[in-house]
């Protein structure tokens, strides 16, 4: 039986894509940097993954990936790459002003509160999240909130896991469940920890090997089937 549901935010509860593409228009619009084409957005989105892979992996640092995510980008595109930094400051802020529920998760949320123990677990700054957060009211229903930035390390590792478990109090590691949508960090986090796993997988994508993944949903309401 599930008591504690572990959250991933960006790609899970809510649509990032739809978020990063509204922040980084507006952003070039703010910047006087003209249209950002639907092929630039693409480019982007594959190099902004790159950089988190390598942030899970400890390869670089969090610093390392909000800064050289957009002076790649700018270098590739002719762009002053000296904007990375003030661009990316406004652009943790411009994230939050979209929000787009994946699935009813809002709903979802609400529903399960009281009956199991919610809490988010993300590795996103704690500017854009605590907005977020706040601006979806995800925040308030959950029991508790858990940034990597504050704790100091990042999923998938195993101590970002150790100190949510210090916080929240002993927990069996059967009746955990983490859900997100990201294998390298959700899905290896939680093997990481012992705990159970929930690939969120809209897309249907092959389940691939080297993880344990001890649920596959398509929509979050089938979450329901899980926890009860």
């Amino acid at each position: 039986m599930i008591k504690t549901v572990l959250w991933d935010v960006d790609g899970t509860l809510l649509d990032f894509n739809a978020a990063e593409r509204a922040a980084i228009r507006t952003l070039f619009a703010e910047f006087g940097l003209g249209e950002c084409s639907e092929e630039m957005l693409a480019r982007y989105s594959k190099i902004n993954i790159s950089f988190w892979e390598r942030l899970e992996r400890n390869e670089i640092t969090k610093p390392e990936v909000l800064r050289g995510r957009f002076e790649q980008f700018f270098g590739e595109y002719g762009i002053d790459v000296s904007l990375a930094v003030p661009f990316n400051e406004r652009y943790q802020m411009t994230l939050g002003d979209t929000i787009v529920f994946l699935d009813n998760s809002a709903e979802i949320v609400k529903s399960l509160m009281g009956k199991v123990r919610q809490y988010v677990v993300s590795n996103g700054t704690v500017a854009a999240q605590t907005k977020k957060l706040d601006r979806s009211k995800l925040g308030e229903m959950m029991d508790g909130i858990f940034l990597s930035e504050k704790l100091g390390v990042e999923k998938p590792n195993r101590a970002f896991f150790d100190r949510v478990f210090d916080a929240i109090g002993p927990c069996n590691p059967a009746e955990v469940l983490i859900v997100g949508d990201s294998l390298t960090s959700d899905i290896r986090g939680g093997m990481n920890a012992g705990i159970k796993t929930c690939w969120y997988n809209p897309a249907g994508k092959p389940v691939p090997g080297g993880y344990r993944i001890d649920y596959v949903i398509g929509d979050l309401g089938e979450i329901y089937e899980i926890v009860e």
